[in-house]
């Protein structure tokens, strides 16, 4: 496991992360193993429904208001996560994803806890998250982090929805 001080988490937008194309890269392979995971795989960005593209094509303007959080390690992009700004109720962590050789490391941990600080420091008294129900080890991290199962607001099928205090 990683320590946590190996990582770096940069706060974008806020600060200007020095990864190039890396947050791109990983909003890439977020969206498009989630696509195969539903059954609906795609060959590239290109066949992604039209929002998940604007996410990797412009990730300034498609998370203009919302948090996004880097992991680093020795300066490469390993991971990233987005917090939403809460408009009228909780926050919501949407696109963690962690490149596959990086796993196991603690970096998922390390920025979920970033997060978690980042919405507490801003007031945020709920931050709530939604999980595909598959995705068992993701669902089993957030349980360890004190999120608990809660009634959905996206009725979408296979779909957990859990929440915890900030």
């Amino acid at each position: 496991m990683t320590d946590h001080r190996e990582v770096a988490i940069v706060r974008w937008p806020g600060q200007s992360p020095p990864i190039g194309g890396g947050l791109a890269a990983l909003l890439a392979a977020y969206h498009l193993r989630t696509e195969a995971e539903k059954g609906e795989p795609v060959a590239s960005v290109d066949g992604l429904p039209d929002r998940y593209r604007a996410e990797i094509t412009d990730p300034r303007t498609a998370f203009a208001s919302d948090v996004v959080l880097v992991a680093l390690l020795v300066g490469t992009a390993v991971g990233c996560l987005v917090l939403t700004s809460p408009t009228n109720g909780p926050s919501e962590i949407k696109r963690l994803w962690i490149d596959p050789q990086s796993r196991g490391r603690g970096i998922a941990s390390a920025l979920l806890d970033a997060a978690l600080a980042h919405a507490k420091e801003n007031g945020v008294d709920t931050v709530r998250l939604s999980v595909w129900e598959w995705r068992t080890g993701a669902i089993a991290l957030y349980e360890r982090l004190g999120f608990t199962a809660t009634e959905p607001w996206d009725e979408r099928d296979q779909l957990v929805c859990m929440q915890r205090a900030a």
